[in-house]
């Protein structure tokens, strides 16, 4: 079957719930929130080194969460917050990792851009760009090896796509009918060039039909949209038939981290985005044409989830640094198993 691309209207609300769609505004508002706070954090020197945001982009990894079930696995780049946070991960964990503390998720010896969860099924934040993409495929493996249904979601940007590292992978994958959703956040600039000026092919998702891998593009700003291609990805997946490419149209609204100026884009293109696109601001409106949820009560929503937030941030403060001793640890497994003869 020859790689497809969806269509770009709205998703349908006509099988979503009330309750799966206030699930999908409290975790993309969650990940705006904590976003932004961490941006706080970081200008009060509390975070240190390279902080990369999710804001703008939060229905892609929301959206495809909805899509997953328990044992399946996520790994992705340094902007990683979101992702996370949408697959379960404790705000508080995240928020004192990012600030260099003794009670974040990898003791504080990580930071923003490395940190893992073994009971989340989360395998990194990867700071080196693409190198998450192989290991996607070797997670998938392990599944295929197995001989369960689960999948792997591979995340990785549009400045990532063009790493040779892909295409080598695209192709074992491929030949070996991994379990692997390669989910291409394409939010258009990479690290600050337009993927006009960067790349010949701009449709990163077509590149698959060269290894014969069925694919498609996605709104990303629509959270139900990408749900419905999470769900035909997965189901493609589960059935045995190999990897599935999802590119996925994003935007950020912040610069690729926090030191950047993002002079590449103007002031009034991040605004249009953000008064026309915007993910959450689109399941509110859902929500409140609908009938589902009053202004009142996404105000108390909002409310709840500042404090969250909050708490995340005064938990992180609390936290000590790690202790001198904390270099000597985590470095090998628990328990080596012997060679077999």
């Amino acid at each position: 079957m020859a790689p497809r691309k969806t269509a770009s209207k709205p998703a349908s609300t006509a099988n979503v719930s009330k309750d799966e769609l206030l699930a999908y505004y409290k975790d993309m508002l969650l990940i705006r929130r904590f976003e932004e706070k961490a941006g706080q954090l970081y200008g009060m020197g509390l975070i240190g080194g390279f902080c990369h945001l999710y804001i703008g982009q939060e229905a892609v990894v929301v959206g495809l969460e909805a899509a997953a079930k328990e044992g399946d696995k996520r790994v992705t780049s340094y902007r990683d917050h979101g992702h996370m946070l949408a697959c379960g991960m404790d705000p508080n964990g995240v928020m004192a990792e990012l600030t260099g503390r003794e009670g974040g998720y990898s003791k504080g010896k990580g930071g923003s851009m490395h940190m893992f969860s073994k009971e989340k099924h989360f395998y990194g934040g990867h700071g080196i760009v693409g190198a998450q993409v192989p290991i996607g495929a070797g997670l998938a493996f392990s599944d295929k090896y197995k001989g369960n249904d689960n999948v792997t979601f591979a995340y990785f940007g549009d400045g990532a796509a063009n790493q040779g590292q892909v295409a080598e992978t695209y192709n074992m994958a491929e030949i070996w009918d991994l379990p692997v959703i390669f989910v291409i956040e394409n939010n258009q600039y990479a690290m600050g060039t337009s993927t006009q000026r960067s790349t010949k092919s701009p449709s990163y998702w077509e590149r698959g039909a060269a290894y014969g891998i069925e694919g498609e593009e996605v709104d990303g700003m629509d959270v139900l949209a990408v749900k419905e291609a999470g769900e035909r990805a997965v189901a493609h997946c589960r059935a045995g038939k190999g990897p599935y490419i999802l590119e996925v149209k994003t935007y950020r609204y912040r610069g690729h981290s926090m030191s950047d100026p993002a002079k590449y884009r103007t002031r009034e293109e991040v605004q249009k985005m953000r008064e026309e696109r915007d993910p959450i601001e689109a399941v509110r409106a859902i929500l409140l044409t609908g009938g589902h949820a009053s202004e009142e009560d996404l105000k108390a929503i909002d409310k709840d989830i500042k404090a969250v937030v909050n708490e995340s941030a005064e938990f992180a403060k609390a936290s000590p640094e790690p202790a001198l001793e904390e270099l000597w640890t985590d470095i090998y497994a628990d328990e080596i198993p012997p060679h077999s003869a």
